[in-house]
């Protein structure tokens, strides 16, 4: 592909003064329409050493509002960085929804700098390509505009770029043993270049490849792709707005209608009259309390990241559940994160950018009471979201927890299961406890009269998304003491398997 591009394209001073100033007043309209219509913007910026990348963003954000962007130079990860999964930071740096996040390097440092230094195994970087490319197609499926592009100069021309830098007395200290380290490495380099554009060149994220000898020429192409691509962004936004204003008015919105029952599900499988005598309760409890310390420390030891998944029926137990687990626990080594309906920054992102967010640290443990599964359970079920969005969440929370399980993570998701007539008991219970009357809302009454779509969803969740690396365990939830002692265990177990 490189060996095509045309490195002698230039722009003579003439043609550039034409063209280059309307360029940048009519990004920085388009940057204004996307604001309102709220679309978000990733600008990648990869290339050679030397290629112009600096130039190409000081143009850029000189014309742009300050306040809708944010530039992010991405070097070596931090140490804090080093202990996360490979996207964790690039998942905290996506912009929120009308904002332009401009990537100075980006993702692509795994599959270029990382691979031919050999920083990483080839097995690791290989498996990049496909996280890279299902990153990307999630923040463009969620209306995201991905527009990437690798600025392409010579062997010969990045040479003498790099001795012009170092006898300049404002750019020398911009020169250093690494860059003529992969100067030296052209070639190498050349070959991880062209298979990166060849198997991440998207239809949702496709790279531009622009001829950087000339600068001129280099700025001009740059801007008119991004305001190309930012139009047709806006272009799609609004055709079905406008088919939307040109269809029939229609009458007030049907109530949505109940999914089809079914006969039986996965939740019909468990055993309800499972139970647990006090005392062997607490003899079992404690057992395994000691057992979670004990492997807590050892993970922290060894560095392995657990992640707990509670999900479950209102007053299924899953606080109480948890409260058990962590009771033996160095609280300096946990968090529980309880999750609730997103708002501000958690309703301006991609939906599981909170999630991301709130990823442990290698060797800590997070429980997550409630979840990533909001979004086929409860997102679904009310239609806070479109359908295409709920039934495309299976294979992102599968590609989510792989990535998670290729980062070491112990991934443990548990489904609190009680009966129809079990709910009804505990809710009326609340309701006449003072203690506990704040646990339940109306919203609790709510999702109880749709017990029937829950419970197809449920289904749906567990036979889409439990997989080898990430699997469901339903716990019975009838008796807490049972309820309780499963979970411990179930973590316990799944701990003491990674740590083999």
């Amino acid at each position: 592909m490189l060996e095509t591009v045309d490195l002698d394209l230039e722009l003579d001073r003439a043609a550039y003064d034409k063209v280059f100033r309307p360029l940048r007043d009519r990004l920085a309209l388009l940057q204004r329409e996307v604001f309102e219509a709220g679309i978000p913007v990733v600008v990648v910026f990869e290339g050679w050493d030397a290629a112009g990348k600096g130039d190409c963003i000081e143009k850029l954000v000189g014309r742009i509002d300050p306040r809708g962007y944010e530039v992010h130079v991405i070097g070596s990860p931090t140490e804090d960085e080093v202990l996360r999964p490979y996207l964790w930071r690039f998942w905290r740096r996506i912009p929120a929804r009308g904002d332009m996040g401009i990537f100075d390097h980006s993702w692509y440092r795994r599959v270029l700098s990382e691979r031919v230094e050999s920083d990483v195994p080839r097995r690791v970087w290989q498996r990049s390509f496909d996280e890279i490319s299902q990153f990307e197609r999630m923040l463009a499926d969620d209306g995201t505009l991905i527009v990437k592009f690798w600025l392409h100069i010579s062997r010969a021309e990045q040479r003498r770029r790099l001795e012009r830098m170092e006898q300049s007395d404002y750019e020398s200290f911009r020169v250093t043993a690494r860059d003529w380290k992969a100067h030296r490495k052209y070639r190498k380099y050349l070959e991880a270049a062209e298979e990166m554009l060849e198997r991440t060149s998207t239809p949702w994220a496709a790279w531009t490849v622009v001829a950087a000898t000339d600068r001129r020429y280099v700025r001009v192409k740059v801007f008119e792709t991004l305001a190309e691509a930012m139009q047709r962004a806006l272009d799609a936004r609004s055709a079905p707005a406008a088919r939307r204003e040109a269809s029939p008015k229609k009458g007030p919105p049907r109530r949505r209608a109940a999914a089809p029952a079914l006969a039986r599900t996965v939740l019909d499988e468990s055993d309800l009259s499972k139970k647990l005598a006090p005392r062997e309760y607490e003899q079992e409890l404690d057992r395994w309390q000691k057992r979670l310390r004990e492997l807590e420390f050892q993970c922290y030891e060894r560095r392995v990241p657990v992640i707990v998944v509670y999900e479950g029926w209102d007053a299924a137990g899953k606080g109480g559940n948890i409260r058990r687990v962590i009771g033996g626990m160095d609280p300096r080594g946990y968090s529980v994160i309880p999750i609730s309906a997103p708002k501000g920054a958690d309703a301006a992102h991609h939906y599981l950018w909170r999630f991301w967010n709130s990823i442990p640290k290698a060797g800590h443990i997070a429980i997550f009471d409630r979840s990533w599964y909001g979004r086929v359970l409860v997102e679904r079920v009310e239609g806070l979201c479109a359908e295409d969005a709920w039934r495309r969440a299976y294979h992102e929370i599968n590609e989510f927890e792989r990535s998670l399980h290729h980062a070491g993570a112990v991934l443990v998701k548990l489904w609190l299961h009680i009966s129809k007539a079990s709910q009804l008991r505990r809710f009326r219970e609340r309701e006449r406890t003072a203690s506990k009357r704040y646990k339940i809302t109306e919203d609790d009454w709510r999702n109880r009269a749709r017990w029937e779509d829950y419970r197809l969803a449920v289904h749906d969740m567990i036979t889409q998304t439990s997989t080898s690396y990430a699997p469901w365990t339903v716990v019975e939830a009838e008796d807490k003491n049972w309820a309780r002692v499963r979970g411990a265990r179930v973590l316990a177990e799944a701990m003491a398997e990674r740590l083999r």
